[in-house]
């Protein structure tokens, strides 16, 4: 039944009576029907909750027959089965929880509680601090009536809205008297009793009748009122006892320790409680106070701050005559535009809601040590905070700090995610503009942490990829640009661009972050085959740890290529927006092979970018800047498709037959740029990336039929080489880039030529085993070029003397020498050689061009400014110019470029490097050309910056690897040449031990890639007789025999020693040989990138930089993997060693001796530490290694010259050795296996004594005295065999009380004795004797233990052991017993001994 509610009208001619029954209504009813009255009442149907209010919203109209009939809603139409309904469902009973075996009755005694119970909890409320008003005292007898309107009128100014009921009323009355009586009370008091003070505080709280904070509930007596006010009263006089800046410094502590959100709550509120009629007469109010600003207001989420020296904002609390200058709430009076009254809602001023209305404060001036919020304008420019601009540049807002103009970062952030499009794409492009300039290290000494670092680790890939996927175009657009300001490096492309004709430039370092060694906690323990593979750690992994290490990886993990693709394909963005998704997809193909397959394996990518920016036939454009560049070649495109083929051979085999490479090339490699109605240094660039894509498919042995087909143009486009004039420099230069690219193109079909021999027969003769086709291209189909090369490169020697065609021409040599290097290297390969004609040709080529060439003033330039411009001599230069983030590698070429020339247009690099490899390839074929190069060699530039290379070691990263390994090429060209000149020249000869010390040291640098450099120095130079001067005479020997002062019986004379080692030089090169066989794979790899092995070629994308090729200390490498191979653990021996293992072990101290005798800074980037852990691994390797002869002298010879006292002082053990977890670990086990193996050899208790000294840490010498006390009865080291000085084991005096306390129990237990242990004999008894006549002030602890040794030394039965220690004078290391003693007991000591243990002056 619907609830109804019956409104009476006006005019009704008769009501139902109460008397009438049910037949008489109906029988009303219907005659009112009948006569077509009107219905006196009105039928309103109240919404029905269940349903909604749809249906009770609906009209009259649509609800059916007015009439009032009884309707039953959901009423089916047949009568419903006899079942019982579903039982209603309980809220409450849903919430309880019971068990299916409880019992009912004990459930229901739980819910069923006594009155009792009940009755028990109740509990009185405490009154005793509860103050008792008494009941007025009137004249009347009987309580006044209580009239209406007397309430309201009593009441109209304190109850502003009459809400309550007339008794409610009434007594909010009688209080609001009640508390002005006893106000009144309070003001008498206070006024009688305190005293009358001037101070601000004081006239304040007298003002206001009493204490505000103070209320005496928590005192819990009757009288708490009275002992209220006397707190209060000394409270006062302690105020008054205070002066100003007292009572100020009291209010900065009370700040500085309460919380900064309660101090602002408690600031609003009192805000919102001042009276407006009070006024400003008191000199200081409570609310200023209150309204101080907090001690530390910045927020805690700031992601970066100004450094504090750069920093000018003031501090946050300033001070003015004493005062706090306190900006007070604005007011009804200051608003600029007053509420009306006619206002809804607006009849109260809110001022907190309001202060937004008032006009900023000026930036404050002072300086502060205080770090800043760094704010940054619209173009990315970071804000000083000193600066006022003006409000109309739309830099100020409502933030934290409105008066300071800019957005922080946290702001741009916030603002990124805002509904308004505006705003979005205003925060995403400042943030791009912040983060190119970041980039550009504009940020590096204004800022204190990295702005990179800050926005990666606060979300920004994240923003950047939800940005890419918003619905405005605008937005979609700005995030794609600060997409391409995050990853992209405009310098660095240029830098790699202007490398890539260089020697070996197509090949460059992946851009992939350096791995993270992270060993699972779960992997622990488990065999090889249990452990998850590094597929399957990826793949757990979130996309927030994979961004955190990779931001590329995490990128392509977040469906970025899809999303880049839609917005080409479907968006159709501008230009700017197209060519940046272009910059991002190159960056991406430069991280890795792997990135490379995803965007050619991304459904649709790169087919949208070639058909829409690469078209074989297009429509001129109708201006120089079109709108769209949908069916227009952009040469960012083809850019692309030459970075990707540069990843791998089959990627580039499936850019040239799936995606029509061979047709675009043919199309943009045939037409001339002015013939390709474009813009014309876009033309250029197309044409440009065209030939660089034929060159990189030529370096795989590719495309070698396109080759065969377009040779006339080739061959037109090399001979007009020489005609370049342009007066625009930019198309100068891309017209010259054009015609180094075309030959680099020369250069590798040349080389893919010279192969078709080799493959031939490799071919013919393989049985089964795989071998790659011979390409099509033959040695014929390139001879046709070397005339017209060597003629352009006379021509281009001859422009060196005309200063306008100077530059031009340095830019263009490379590139023909390089070609030139090419076909002489494979012309002598080829069956058809002709010997004669070449030396003819040689000899032709060296006078005209190579002589003229190295005599000429301009290349004299160039050497001579290798030193200043080398990136291995001045380490500063490979410092980062910008921003550096371990997750995103660069190669950081801006502060290059800014500081040096070695990577531009002008870099001293390319040049002698392509002369020097020719050089070098001309004096193989024709050695009697050699000395006709000394000069080069000669030059004070050349030896000066050889000179300048020895004792460095360059820091290896992706900022400097980049051209390192340009100028390595340069330092091995020169050294391969100087080698062959030794011999044959007196003057090189002289200069022989600086080759052979800088090829040491390039060994140390090569870096991934160059293995192949590695294996011929190791092969031809390292251990080469002629670089080894010292060997041929007799003088070096001596000098090296001073040095090492090896005058001992125990080892032979070290020239012995030394020649030795040089009449084995051929074993100990195959020796260090066969243990880097392990490198055969990239020795082979990179052999084949090196000789222009063009079909063995797998990649440009050399291998990821972890560091260089060889470890530093590579010397000891056949020791440390004799080591590995025994896989000796702690305290297990090994009894056989492989065989072979006695020579590998001999012949590597025999190198190490020639190194630490002649070569010392070959090794001084091994510290001592790691060379003694290195050494010795001769002792736990093997049980019996050490006792072999050889092993043994040149093993002394080494631990004899690591002893040496500069040697020895930088000797530090406290530090971990490189490879090792700790020392201590090694130390462990060399006294296990001295214990097991050693027989008392004297070499190993040398290794096992030096760790020993005094300066070195006490837990090797309680391993000693406490675990392996056992090994002192073998240790018999003498003091003469000792090469380390007494004194660095007994001084200073020993400290460790427990340490004492060993050495005495072995001495007087026997397991220490002076025959058994001479020198730790020595020790224990220095020691002693200075602990127990020691008196120093001590602890009462170590007192009573030098007190207690005192005594029981002076009552030891072993007189010998009584005397050596109570009479020890100093230690003599060439004396009998290793030390002196007195005769008798100086008198201090005797009085010390007589004073502990009463002797009566017996000694």
């Amino acid at each position: 039944m619907e609830d109804r509610d019956i409104k009476l009208e006006s005019g009704m001619l008769r009501r139902p009576k109460p008397a009438d029954s049910e037949a008489d209504l109906l029988r009303e009813q219907r005659e009112l029907l009948a006569a077509g009255g009107q219905t006196t009442v009105s039928v309103v149907k109240r919404p029905d909750k269940r349903r909604g209010d749809a249906a009770a919203a609906a009209p009259l109209s649509q609800q059916g027959n007015l009439r009032d009939v009884v309707t039953i809603e959901d009423l089916p139409d047949e009568i419903p089965s006899l079942t019982p309904a579903p039982p209603k469902k309980s809220r409450f009973k849903q919430e309880r929880v019971r068990f299916e075996d409880e019992d009912p009755e004990e459930r229901l005694d739980r819910h069923d509680t006594h009155v009792s119970a009940v009755l028990s909890r109740i509990v009185e409320r405490d009154t005793s601090a509860v103050p008792v008003s008494l009941p007025c005292i009137t004249g009347i007898a009987f309580p006044k009536v209580l009239h209406r309107s007397a309430i309201e009128n009593e009441s109209q100014e304190r109850v502003p809205k009459p809400t309550k009921s007339i008794f409610a009323r009434q007594i909010a009355a009688q209080r609001a008297k009640e508390d002005v009586k006893s106000s009144s009370k309070h003001v008498d008091f206070s006024s009688s009793e305190s005293m009358q003070t001037d101070q601000a505080e004081s006239k304040y709280v007298d003002s206001v009748g009493g204490p505000l904070l103070l209320s005496g509930k928590g005192l819990g007596i009757a009288n708490s009122t009275v002992e209220m006010m006397k707190i209060h009263e000394e409270n006062q006089m302690k105020l008054q006892a205070m002066s100003q800046s007292q009572i100020l410094e009291e209010q900065k502590k009370v700040l500085a320790q309460l919380d900064p959100r309660l101090v602002d709550f408690v600031r609003s509120r009192k805000a919102q409680r001042t009276p407006g009629s009070e006024t400003s007469s008191s000199p200081v109010q409570r609310k200023d106070f209150l309204k101080e600003p907090p001690a530390n207001s910045a927020s805690p989420e700031i992601i970066d701050t100004r450094k504090a020296k750069e920093s000018t904002m003031e501090e946050d609390e300033e001070y003015e005559d004493g005062q706090l200058l306190v900006q007070s709430p604005i007011s009804e009076e200051e608003l600029p535009i007053r509420p009306q009254k006619e206002w809804v809602h607006m009849d109260k001023v809110e001022p907190e809601k309001l202060e937004w209305t008032r006009d900023l404060p000026a930036p404050k001036r002072s300086s502060t040590k205080k770090a800043m919020q760094a704010r940054f304008d619209f173009a990315g420019t970071l804000i000083p905070p000193t600066k006022d601009l003006p409000t109309h540049l739309g830099l100020h807002h409502h933030g934290d700090e409105p008066e300071l103009a800019g957005y922080s970062l946290q702001e741009l952030f916030l603002l990124s995610r805002s509904k308004l499009n505006q705003q979005r794409n205003l925060a995403i492009s400042t943030l791009a503009n912040v983060l190119t300039k970041a980039r550009a290290g504009e940020f590096i000494f204004s800022l204190k942490s990295s702005v990179l670092s800050s926005l990666l680790d606060a979300g920004l890939l994240f923003l950047l990829r939800f940005s890419l996927d918003d619905g405005v175009e605008a937005v979609m657009s700005a995030a794609v640009h600060a997409l391409r300001a995050l990853l992209v490096s405009s310098e660095d492309e240029e830098s790699l661009d202007n490398t890539f004709s260089w020697l070996l430039g197509m090949a460059n370092f992946p851009l992939v972050p350096a791995a993270e060694e992270d060993e699972d906690e779960e992997d622990e323990g488990l065999d090889e085959v249990m452990k998850e593979t590094a597929n399957e750690k990826e793949e757990k992994k979130t996309d927030h740890d994979v961004a955190r290490q990779d931001v590329v990886k995490g990128f392509l993990r977040m469906q970025g290529l899809p999303r880049l693709r839609y917005i080409l394909e479907v968006v159709r963005p501008s230009p700017g927006v197209v060519l940046d998704i272009l910059e991002v997809l190159i960056r991406i193909a430069r991280h890795s092979t792997a990135s490379a397959v995803q965007i050619l394996d991304c459904p649709r990518l790169m087919d949208t970018v070639i058909s829409e920016f690469l078209p074989c036939s297009w429509a001129p454009a109708s201006s120089q800047a079109p709108s769209s560049l949908y069916g227009l070649p952009v040469s960012l495109a083809m850019k692309l498709l030459r970075v990707l083929a540069s990843a791998g051979r089959h990627i580039c085999a499936r850019i040239l037959n799936s995606l029509r490479g061979k047709e675009l090339l043919s199309r943009f490699v045939v037409v001339e740029p002015s013939e390709m109605l474009l813009e014309e240094v876009e033309a250029l660039r197309c044409s440009l990336e065209a030939l660089r894509l034929f060159a990189v498919a030529a370096s795989y042995g590719q495309a070698c039929n396109l080759y065969m087909d377009l040779y006339p143009v080739l061959v037109k486009r090399l001979q007009a080489g020489q005609q370049c004039c342009s007066t625009s420099e930019a198309v100068l230069r891309l017209e010259l880039d054009r015609i180094r690219a075309l030959l680099l193109l020369l250069t590798q079909v040349t080389h893919t030529a010279g192969c078709h021999e080799e493959l031939q027969r490799g071919l013919l003769s393989s049985q089964g085993t795989e071998c790659p086709p011979p390409p099509p291209v033959v040695w014929t189909h390139v001879t046709g070029l070397q005339p017209t090369v060597i003629s352009s490169l006379k021509g281009c020697v001859r422009a060196l003397d005309g200063p306008a065609q100077m530059s031009s021409a340095l830019i263009l040599l490379p590139s023909y020498l390089l070609y030139a290097e090419a076909f002489y290297s494979q012309l002598c390969l080829q069956s058809s050689f002709q010997p004669v004609q070449c030396l003819q040709e040689l000899e032709l080529l060296t006078s005209d061009v190579l002589l003229p060439l190295i005599s000429h003033q301009a290349m004299k330039n160039l050497i001579s400014s290798f030193r200043s411009n080398s990136v291995i001599c001045n380490s500063g230069l490979s410092g980062g110019g910008g921003e550096f983030v371990p997750s995103l590698p660069g190669l950081s070429s801006s502060r290059l470029k800014s500081s040096s020339s070695i990577a531009d247009t002008k870099s001293p690099l390319p040049l002698p490097t392509a002369l020097l490899h020719l050089l070098n390839t001309i004096t193989s074929i024709h050695k009697g050309l050699v000395n006709k190069f000394s000069p080069l060699i000669l030059s004070d530039s050349v030896l000066g910056y050889l000179r300048s290379c020895i004792g460095v070691m360059p820091s290896v990263s992706q900022m400097s690897a980049w051209i390192l390994r340009h100028e390595h090429h340069l330092l091995y060209l020169l050294l391969r040449l100087a080698h062959k000149l030794v011999p044959v020249d007196p003057e090189v000869a002289k200069h022989a031990s600086l080759f052979h010390q800088v090829s040491l040291a390039l060994l140390s640098w090569l870096l991934p890639g160059s293995e192949h450099l590695a294996h011929e120095l190791m092969s031809i130079m390292t251990f080469s007789h002629s670089l080894l001067p010292e060997g041929a005479c007799g003088d070096p020997e001596v000098t090296s025999l001073a040095e090492l002062q090896l005058q001992d019986r125990t080892s032979p004379a070290v020239s012995a020693l030394l020649r030795d080692a040089l009449h084995h030089l051929p074993s100990i090169r195959g020796c260090y040989l066969s243990h880097l066989a392990h490198m055969e794979p990239s020795v082979h790899s990179s052999r084949d990138r090196y000789l222009g092995q063009t079909p063995f070629i797998k990649s440009h994308l050399l291998p990821e930089l972890t560091g260089p090729s060889l470890p530093s200390d590579w010397p000891f490498l056949p020791l440390i993997s004799l080591y590995e191979r025994s896989g000796l653990s702690v305290g297990q021996q090994v009894e056989s060693l492989p065989l072979g293992s006695v020579q590998s072990a001999t012949h590597c101290l025999q190198w190490l001796l020639l190194l630490e005798s002649w070569r010392e800074h070959t090794l001084a980037a091994v510290p001592p530490v790691a060379r003694f852990a290195r050494l010795a691994c001769v002792f736990l390797c093997s049980s019996d290694l050490f006792l072999e002869r050889p092993v043994q002298e040149f093993t002394w010879a080494l631990f004899r010259r690591l002893t040496q006292p500069a040697q020895l002082e930088a000797l530090d053990l406290g530090s971990p050795p490189p490879g090792l977890a700790s020392f201590h670990d090694l130390y462990s086990a060399l006294l296990a296996q001295y214990e097991a193996v050693s027989f008392g050899d004297p070499l190993f208790g040398c290794f096992v004594l030096l760790p020993l000294q005094r300066r070195y840490s006490v837990t090797m010498k309680l391993a000693v005295f406490g675990e392996h006390v056992g090994m002192l009865r073998s240790l018999g080291v003498s003091l003469q065999q000792l090469p380390i000085p007494l004194e660095k084991f007994t001084s200073p005096m020993e400290d460790s009380l427990p340490l004492l306390r060993l050495y005495f129990r072995a001495l007087v237990t026997g397991a220490l004795k002076r025959n058994w242990c001479p020198v730790l004999y020595v020790v224990a008894v220095a020691h002693l004797n200075a602990f127990i006549f020691s008196q120093d002030a001590v602890t009462e602890e170590v007192d009573l233990a030098r007190r207690n040794l005192l005594q029981k030394t002076f009552y030891l039965t072993d007189e010998v052991l009584k005397n050596h220690l109570l009479l020890f004078r100093l230690p003599q290391q060439n004396s009998e017993l290793g030390f002196s003693t007195y005769e008798q007991l100086p008198s201090i000591r005797a009085h010390r001994l007589d004073s502990i243990v009463g002797t009566g002056g017996e000694r």
